[in-house]
């Protein structure tokens, strides 16, 4: 009797094991329909949003979830520019382009390089280009290269633009300079001076500031990492922006 009843328990119980495989067919789908949704649309911030959420709902965080985005790269290098407007961004490429010739012609490759990302183009100037070590006057040799940057300058639409100093961690500490602050921002001055002396140009659309050493780029342990983040960078907004700390800045 004993027996019987047991076997009895045993057809009643409903096998489930099919639930498992079931499950994980649907995180695969949800997962597949994800990858091509920001396929489609390349924004990274809704991919790793909603990644997010089911990677929590149904892997408890780890999982099928829980992988670089195959459209990564592609993503990341279209959220670098995605506050830029169409027209904006055809425009600062071409701008783009006058600047990369020029530093090409001028043998510039390993001191001046631009850069096109989410704010705007920027041109980005090594310190020893433009002044000696730790001056903040340019070196007259080195007053063309101001000069022709300031035609690059000159637009059919006017943009606001920042110029600013970097430097390394190296402390300064002369009688001149009492920190790394001092001597970024009177480079950046002394810069934006000469490139003002383009008529062409309008003071109201520039402003100028220093970061020291606290921006860098690249770090400052090795000496080429240090050489790096001692720069001027110009920085052209697109149409419409503003330096919102223009008017505290230097002018």
């Amino acid at each position: 009797m004993g027996k019987h009843k047991k076997h009895k328990k045993h057809e009643e119980h409903v096998d489930e094991s099919w639930l498992i495989p079931y499950a994980d067919l649907l995180t695969l789908l949800l997962a597949l329909f994800i990858v091509l949704f920001a396929s489609s649309t390349l924004d990274a911030k809704k991919f790793q949003a909603i990644a997010a959420v089911f990677s929590n709902e149904f892997t408890g965080g780890t999982g099928v979830m829980d992988f670089p985005s195959p459209v990564e790269d592609t993503m990341q290098e279209t959220d670098e520019q995605e506050g830029l407007k169409a027209a904006d961004r055809e425009e600062l490429e071409e701008m783009q382009k006058k600047m990369t010739a020029y530093i090409k012609e001028n043998n510039l490759q390993d001191k001046v390089e631009t850069v096109l990302n989410g704010e705007g183009l920027l041109l980005r100037i090594r310190d020893n280009v433009l002044f000696n070590s730790g001056a903040a006057e340019i070196q007259p040799d080195q007053l063309k290269i101001a000069e022709e940057i300031s035609n690059l300058l000159v637009m059919d639409i006017p943009r606001s633009i920042i110029i600013s100093g970097h430097t390394d961690n190296v402390p300064i500490g002369t009688a001149q300079f009492a920190s790394n602050w001092e001597l970024s921002a009177l480079r950046s001055v002394n810069f934006m001076k000469e490139i003002l002396k383009n008529e062409k140009l309008d003071p109201r659309l520039f402003s100028s500031k220093g970061y020291g050493e606290y921006q860098p780029i690249a770090s400052n342990v090795t000496k080429s990492g240090r050489a790096q983040n001692r720069r001027v960078e110009i920085l052209i907004l697109p149409q419409g922006e503003t330096d919102q700390s223009a008017s505290s800045s230097t002018k």
